[in-house]
């Protein structure tokens, strides 16, 4: 359950954009150029040595009632390159959903944002995981480069608690598989997304 909070955690910065845009657009994703950056900071005996990681092809559709579902798989991770490719034991793991993010909200927020113009917009998303709900809220800045298109970044400081990561059995294994015995306390998360009119 923390592995899959986790990472939805990193990626939650993206589904909470996502359902903020206008009804009348059909708003998605440009896998492309939707990542999400996390900083695992290494504990060695010389001590802190941050690594950065990629949670990138971000993907998804705001549906017409404002809806939006976003699965999110270790696939679309830096870690199976990183690896050489996954273990046998994690392989059958790759593209399944290991969480869904679920938002909802009004979309006439951000209809009036010319172009130029940014928007810092807290909003409330939902994480389904294991059959466990949890609701979150997140600080994003929306900011209209053009009328069909719309670049999402991180508005405040954003970290996923790194014990809940070295909590879970199979993702500390993957850590351990990255070389890292011990991370710190704090994971810092960034986004850089740019949501495109389809």
């Amino acid at each position: 359950m923390a592995a899959t909070r986790a990472l939805s955690q990193l990626a939650a910065v993206v589904l909470v954009a996502l359902t903020a845009l206008p009804a009348q657009a059909a708003w998605q994703l440009d896998p492309a150029r939707s990542a999400i950056e996390a900083t695992l900071v290494e504990i060695t005996p010389s001590g802190p040595v941050p690594h950065q990681h990629r949670v990138r092809g971000l993907s998804g559709n705001i549906g017409d009632d404002g809806t939006l579902r976003l699965p999110l798989r270790l696939s679309q991770t830096d870690i199976p390159d990183r690896l050489g490719g996954l273990p046998v034991w994690l392989q059958g793991m790759a593209d399944l959903p290991l969480a869904t993010l679920v938002t909802r909200l009004p979309p006439e927020r951000l209809s009036s944002l010319a172009v130029g113009d940014s928007l810092t917009e807290t909003l409330n998303f939902r994480v389904d995981a294991e059959g466990v709900d949890q609701q979150e809220s997140l600080a994003l800045r929306f900011t209209r480069e053009s009328q069909s298109r719309i670049r999402i970044a991180t508005a405040e400081r954003v970290a996923v608690d790194g014990r809940e990561l070295m909590a879970n059995p199979t993702l500390r294994t993957v850590i351990l598989l990255l070389g890292y015995e011990q991370i710190g306390d704090e994971v810092p998360i960034t986004l850089d997304a740019t949501l495109i009119d389809r």
